[in-house]
């Protein structure tokens, strides 16, 4: 009897000891949270999202790749801006295959090296870019990302596949075309931060592409699944190998004022194996954190993100630039 009540007593303080050991390890984690994770999705997002920018715009612009007839007008026109530092090599244009090469020029307090590869998967067969489903290649070569003001960069290396769900493109949207929809999708994206360090990201996306007002207006969704957790705009492993998922609770959106990095709307969830807490990011906060409403022509300083335990909350703030 004497025996088992020391077991009982023994396995109270052992249990005692582990929840003590566990609550100070969340409390500590907690503490050391800063939310760079979230900071490392946003920045690999967004200059994701700008690359496939330059991908519709030079398809757009490129008469015998889009699929229209005749006509010089070009989509750069229409919006009134070229892409800084980049010439397009179209030796293979035969082929329905183009490369986008950046020659390191800083634009818009971005350095781009590298290149980018587009083919229009049977292009040869009569697809073009702008029929219903036409799905476009998109390989990144050492295609590297260089803030300017801080030398924070991103290099991508890997594959996306661009499936126009709607057909046209953004250039048919100048002339009556209401909505243009497309998937991005890509596994195994390789992204390299300043530190040599490499994330992973399987990336799945619907953009819906709007011109309110004259403005190109751009609608992120998130249509992954993985881990049990639906509308997942990318999934993976963070720059420390830890597994993450990021899913997309508020559509993103951002336009051509502002810019690709700079989202006037949006919120993302984003789990992290071994936090024992979720990282909540707003889009469009002011320097204190508050959500803002962007008025026209006007822009959103940054976003917020934040993380709960118990009771308790701590919270980070991003500029945009």
């Amino acid at each position: 009897m004497r025996s088992n009540k020391l077991i009982y007593a023994l396995a109270l303080i052992f249990l005692a000891g582990t929840l003590v050991f566990t609550g100070c390890k969340k409390q500590k984690a907690f503490k050391s949270e800063n939310g760079q994770d979230s900071a490392d999705n946003r920045t690999s997002q967004s200059e994701n999202d700008n690359a496939i920018n330059d991908v519709n715009q030079v398809i757009s612009d490129n008469s015998s790749l889009h699929g229209r007839l005749g006509g010089t007008q070009k989509i750069s026109d229409l919006l009134g801006t070229t892409i800084c530092g980049m010439t397009v090599n179209t030796v293979n244009i035969a082929n329905g295959e183009v490369t986008l090469n950046y020659n390191g020029t800083t634009c818009s307090n971005r350095t781009r090296t590298g290149s980018i590869r587009l083919t229009i998967l049977s292009y040869t067969s009569g697809v073009r870019w702008k029929n219903t489903n036409a799905v476009l290649q998109v390989d990144y070569i050492g295609y590297k990302v260089t803030r300017a003001s801080d030398g924070k960069s991103v290099e991508f290396n890997g594959t996306q596949n661009v499936t126009n769900l709607s057909g046209g493109t953004w250039f048919d949207l100048f002339f009556g075309q209401p909505s243009l929809s497309h998937q991005v999708t890509g596994s195994n994206l390789n992204v390299t931060f300043e530190d040599g360090k490499t994330a992973v990201y399987n990336i799945n996306r619907k953009f819906t592409y709007t011109l309110p007002g004259g403005v190109l207006t751009c609608t992120g969704e998130g249509v992954g699944f993985s881990n049990n957790r639906p509308n997942l705009e990318n999934y993976g492993k963070t720059r420390d190998g830890d597994n993450f998922t990021s899913q997309v609770t508020t559509p993103i959106i951002w336009n051509w004022t502002c810019g690709w990095w700079a989202p006037t709307q949006g919120a993302v969830d984003i789990k992290v194996d071994g936090k024992y807490f979720d990282l909540k990011v707003t889009f469009a906060v002011d320097a204190s954190g508050n959500i803002v409403t962007v008025a026209p022509n006007t822009c959103a300083y940054g976003f917020k993100v934040e993380w709960t335990l118990k009771s308790k909350t701590n919270k980070k703030i991003f500029g945009y630039s």
